[in-house]
């Protein structure tokens, strides 16, 4: 698209392998950086946007040879970013439909909200020859551990099926504040997501939020200078913004380093500690495979730092 100052013209697309099964609305938000959301949808609604001569709805989904008209558009000119550097990323399975990256912590998984670049960025930027690389799913800036990417339209629709559907066993592994008692626990509470005026999501639970089901179960305890902590396994049913961290404050038991949702005052004296950072992994993803239907298995261990941390605090109690 045209950089701002520069009259926008019409244009047209060819819909290509790439963009074969993408909602009309995703393609547009994807090539018209910049342009407001409401703008897209108005001028989809308007007939402004036309695929093969015709109007078409946001939700039509796109094939390979499809002309999509876009209408004059102004888009904001890039702001100057540093620029994206060349990085390699913990690679634990890759074939022609996807991979899978075991993610570091303090990485978030794109570039927006203050952050120059993500994961997706740094894989793009490694892999030049690629024609698709899309996130699957999302983890939080500071947590670590298993991400899947597409490396084909098709692969992604699947995989997102298959998320929406339940049919894919994610597990995390998280320390939290107190005792938890209940070997398993299934929560099911609905969560609310609101944009504050900053910018930033922040989720409650909230009878207007959508359903929301964790499964969490007991690993180890330990009780240091008097205060309990858990080691905790999180399995989610439902893959909602947030939903392990404000199901377990929502508990009583924060995530140990969530600055978010967490006990502030207990952060402060874990950091004095050594526990830099939140304490929630992604340690386990379990599917069948978008393309061959295998049933395919990773499991990513504690990073150093938070084993390092664990093994600080001494042998678990009863």
């Amino acid at each position: 698209m045209k950089a701002q100052g520069k009259a926008p013209s019409v244009v047209r697309h060819v819909a290509g392998a790439e963009d074969a099964g993408q909602r009309l609305d995703n393609f547009l938000l994807r090539t018209l950086k910049g342009v407001p959301k409401s703008h897209i949808y108005r001028i989809v609604r308007s007939g402004e946007v036309r695929v093969n001569s015709r109007r078409a709805d946001c939700t039509l989904r796109l094939a390979e040879g499809d002309e999509i008209r876009i209408p004059p558009v102004r888009t904001a000119a890039p702001a100057a970013t540093a620029p994206v550097p060349l990085r390699e990323l913990p690679l634990v399975f890759e074939d022609e439909h996807l991979l899978v990256i075991d993610k570091p912590a303090g990485t978030a998984v794109h570039g927006g909200s203050g952050v120059s670049f993500g994961v997706i960025e740094l894989l793009r930027r490694a892999r030049p020859q690629a024609r698709f690389l899309e996130l699957a799913h999302r983890l939080d800036r500071e947590t670590s551990g298993l991400l899947l990417v597409a490396k084909k339209r098709a692969a992604l629709i699947a995989l997102h099926d298959m998320l929406r559907e339940g049919q894919v066993e994610k597990r995390y592994l998280a320390l939290v504040r107190g005792d938890f008692r209940a070997a398993e626990r299934h929560v099911q509470l609905p969560l609310l997501k609101t944009l504050l005026a900053d910018g930033q999501r922040h989720v409650t639970v909230d009878p207007a939020g959508r359903d929301a089901h964790s499964v969490v179960r007991r690993r180890a305890g330990w009780v240091v200078g008097g205060a309990a902590c858990t080691l905790v396994e999180v399995e989610l049913l439902t893959g909602r913004t947030h939903q392990i961290r404000v199901h377990l404050a929502h508990l009583g038991h924060p995530l140990c380093g969530d600055e978010k949702y967490g006990d502030f005052a207990l952060n402060r004296e874990l950091q004095k500690r050594g526990l830099k950072r939140m304490f929630l992994h992604a340690a386990q993803l379990v599917l069948s495979h978008p393309a061959s239907g295998a049933a395919m298995r990773w499991e990513s261990p504690l990073p150093a730092d938070l084993q390092q941390y664990l093994d600080r605090l001494g042998a678990p109690s009863p």
